[in-house]
């Protein structure tokens, strides 16, 4: 009996070590990322940044170097930042492109209302000039069997 209920109470979760974040901001941070280096200031930076860099490292005192000649660290810095940058482009690129797929969705949807509209107007349109037709038809019988009438009087 012990074993049943022990058995009806839901065991406690347990703790999840994945890493829990929100897609939609991190798609955001990317965007935001992406842009940034995508600019001009991004380029003034990192250049700054480099040449300061090899400058320090070639001119500074011997003991104040800390990245020798081939400058190994600089580079492998340099593979960090562009191993992080690449996957952050791409996932800012996939998120326009789902914006953009969605605005030409909406875009074809509108059109083909559009164009729903437009035949309708121009049937309207045809339907009206075809009873106008008739109208104009009807009323020059009219006239013409009045002026007859008229004519077969005299």
């Amino acid at each position: 009996m012990k074993e049943r209920s022990r058995l009806s109470i839901p065991r406690e979760s347990r703790r999840n070590f994945k890493p829990n974040y929100d897609p939609e901001i991190f798609g955001q941070l990317s965007e935001r990322f992406a842009r940034f280096i995508g600019t001009a200031r991004f380029l003034v930076y990192m250049t700054v940044f480099v040449i300061t860099w090899i400058l320090w490292n070639v001119f500074a005192p011997v003991e104040l170097r800390f990245d020798k000649y081939p400058f190994i660290f600089l580079t492998l810095l340099l593979s960090l930042q562009a191993s992080y940058a690449a996957p952050l482009i791409l996932l800012a690129q996939n998120r326009q492109a789902d914006r953009d797929r969605v605005m030409s969705q909406e875009d074809r949807a509108r059109d083909e209302r559009n164009l729903a509209v437009t035949e309708f107007m121009v049937r309207e349109i045809a339907a009206m000039r075809k009873d106008l037709v008739e109208e104009i038809k009807t009323l020059l019988d009219e006239r013409s069997g009045t002026q007859s009438q008229s004519d077969t009087k005299k």
